[in-house]
């Protein structure tokens, strides 16, 4: 679907469910009879270019994105917008599906849909075929933000796709993004500003080269970029966000009527934020009640910083009300506490309001969930998501306190995430670790650098004791902890799963590594204990485990439990290697022979550090028992392309020892 951009709707862009319901909706249309001279001349300027040579499972390609930008004397701007695609292939055919984000403060001035089949004939959508389709309720969202949408004629293989629109943009941002890079090559683009007299301009550039401007003069000016490559990740394993390697510009613009414009600095930014959300942050007397009564008798910083934060975290529901300017803006404090739900800078908006009634001080922090995204030296407003940082008193320390960032300043603050319910306090999901964030500090507004947490904080331990009898079944007890990221969806399963899903997710985990099993005394214990290992335990019997061969018996001293690292051959044309999180996993298992058997034969040990990662196992044989250990750590997030040689190695050397045999024979 080729769905226009903007930061507001850059969620309904990536939205899976949004995407289908407007591509069911829209694709029902009917096709139109064909108008002669329908189409206009740049459209067929654009349909006769000679394309270069595509790798074949190139679906798309745009021939022409022009865009206009014009900022009026008092501040409200209007952009006019033209695209022409051509269609390679007939997994190409969503893009001939045109859609065009707008809400209260973004009214679509005008918008036309054309295109050329691939028998050459025209054809124009008229403004009554065309729909407006709202955001799918999904029990935790209601926004303003609308699509109007349009099915164009005839898009198959040879066929073009061209549609032009204006459109009014948010009368409170001085800033305007121009992405000029997705899924698909780019043959010509433009991107041209327009300003008042006395206005000036600026822009930053996030992964991409700078492109000269065009000066049209009379306060215009034009950039141009031809042959952009695309960025296809689909058929990538490790792969970060596409979004994280798209190009793009943002350009600041400042004038005389502008009251708090962006700059270009993340300390412009910050300022210009604060005037939306200042007065959001005053506390009430019930709020400053609420705060004292978690507090509590608590003296100790963190103590009585968790009992607020869990609040807010657990007690105050995720959902989403935006209309216009609520895409940005924060809802008052006294609201969100009143009605105990609210988004993500809602919910960061009544952590730091609650905080400051027991003279704790802390701040938004503007950051993306996609790791990469925010280019810490391309100043914007670019970003999808609102967390907090807490300032933690001089000298005070605490072995609890791991996600710390220290400011220019030297104040030191705790990062966290009152939206992720389950990341215990004190830490950071795994997707913003070694991320860019914007503390939002009025002049002393700055971009961070969040860190990058040890792995004993992300650990899974599995230990277990079984008993292998002569016809290859095995009987035991198995305990496994987890505690951090690696527990997120466990807990969510034992806290709002029920016993069905629960035993279907188990069996489905066993099933990986046993054909016949039977389970049995499954306990689980401090799901909802964030800073507590989750625990289960059960025993567990499975059949023909040990595979016969005359008088021999094959086992496998791994278990149970896959710590496989997926990864392909193919080039990485110098994309970055995505890890997902530091984390660590052990395995202790004791497997107690059968009477009458003697190993014969183990696996060699392993051994292999490669800086980012280690992997180590062994299996031994002492007192009648074959005793198997391994412990596999991540230490960093994201590698540079050129370790993928030692990425296939250390997933190679896992996969040999996950499935490697120990022999048993008969006396």
């Amino acid at each position: 679907m080729n769905l226009r951009t903007n930061p507001q709707a850059e969620q309904v862009r990536k939205s899976p469910l949004h995407l289908s319901v407007t591509l069911l909706l829209v694709s029902a249309l009917p096709a139109l009879a064909s108008k002669p001279d329908s189409v206009p001349d740049w459209v067929r300027a654009a349909a006769q270019q000679n394309l270069p040579q595509y790798p074949p499972n190139t679906n798309a390609v745009v021939l022409l994105e022009d865009t206009t930008y014009t900022v009026a004397p008092d501040g409200s701007a209007t952009e006019h917008f033209r695209s022409v695609v051509k269609i390679l292939r007939p997994q190409g055919r969503d893009e001939g599906i045109i859609g065009v984000p707008f809400d209260k403060d973004t009214k679509i001035l005008s918008m036309h849909v054309w295109s050329i089949g691939p028998d050459g004939h025209e054809y124009a959508v008229k403004d009554n075929e065309m729909v407006e389709i709202g955001y799918p309720n999904q029990g935790s969202l209601f926004e303003d933000l609308r699509i109007k949408a349009a099915n164009a004629p005839a898009r198959d293989p040879g066929g073009v796709v061209a549609y032009e629109y204006e459109q009014r943009t948010h009368p409170y941002l001085t800033e305007k993004t121009w992405f000029f890079q997705s899924q698909l090559p780019r043959l010509n683009q433009s991107f041209t500003l327009e300003l008042p007299p006395g206005f000036t301009h600026g822009t930053v550039w996030a992964h991409s080269k700078e492109t000269a401007v065009i000066d049209l003069e009379h306060q215009r000016w034009r950039w141009q970029i031809k042959d952009t490559p695309p960025i296809d990740l689909d058929q990538v394993e490790l792969r970060p966000s596409e979004f994280s390697l798209e190009g793009r510009m943002t350009v600041h613009y400042a004038g005389p009527t502008l009251p708090a414009p962006t700059e270009g600095t993340w300390q412009s930014i910050g300022e210009w934020y604060q005037t939306l959300a200042k007065d959001r942050l005053v506390a009430t007397p019930e709020i400053a009640a609420k705060a004292k009564e978690l507090a509590g008798d608590k003296t100790d910083f963190y103590d009585k910083t968790e009992a607020i934060a869990e609040f807010v975290q657990k007690q105050v529901r995720y959902f989403v009300i935006e209309m216009g300017i609520g895409g940005y803006q924060p809802h008052y404090a006294a609201d969100i506490f009143r009605n105990r739900y609210g988004d993500c800078k809602d919910k960061a908006t009544l952590l730091v309001s609650m905080l400051s009634t027991i003279g704790v001080h802390g701040a938004l922090v503007m950051v993306d969930d996609r790791r990469g995204v925010i280019d810490p030296d391309a100043p914007s407003i670019v970003g999808d998501h609102m967390i907090a940082a807490i300032e933690i008193p001089k000298d005070y320390t605490s072995p609890k306190l791991r996600s710390v960032v220290t400011s220019k300043s030297g104040r030191r603050y705790l990062i966290f995430d009152p939206t992720w319910d389950k990341t215990a306090f004190g830490q950071l999901e795994n997707n913003l670790q070694g991320g860019y964030g914007v503390l939002m500090e009025g002049h002393e507004s700055q971009i961070i650098r969040f860190p990058v947490l040890p792995p004993d904080l992300n650990t899974v331990r599995r230990t277990a004791v079984f008993q292998l009898h002569p016809d290859g079944s095995l009987k035991g007890t198995v305990i496994e902890k987890r505690f951090g990221d690696l527990s997120e969806h466990r807990r969510e399963l034992y806290i709002s799963g029920d016993a069905k899903e629960q035993t279907k997710y188990l069996d489905h985990l066993l099933g990986q590594d046993f054909t016949n099993f039977t389970v049995a005394d499954f306990k689980v214990q401090n799901a909802e204990a964030l800073n507590k290992d989750l625990t289960t335990s059960y025993s567990l019997t499975a059949d023909r485990f040990g595979k016969s061969m005359g008088p021999l018996l094959m086992v496998r001293p791994r278990v149970l439990g896959s710590d496989q690292l997926y990864a392909d051959r193919k080039e990485r044309n110098n994309i970055p290697i995505n890890l997902n999180e530091t984390m660590q996993e052990q395995d202790d298992y004791t497997i107690e022979l059968p009477p009458g058997y003697v190993v014969d034969e183990i696996p060699n040990p392993i051994k292999l550090d490669l800086g980012f990662a280690s992997y180590e196992s062994s299996s031994i044989v002492k007192d009648h028992t074959l005793h198997y250990t391994r412990t596999y750590t991540v230490r960093e997030v994201t590698l540079p392309a050129d370790k993928y040689p030692d990425v296939l190695q250390l997933s190679g050397v896992i996969a040999a020892d996950e499935q490697s045999k120990a022999v048993l024979k008969k006396q």
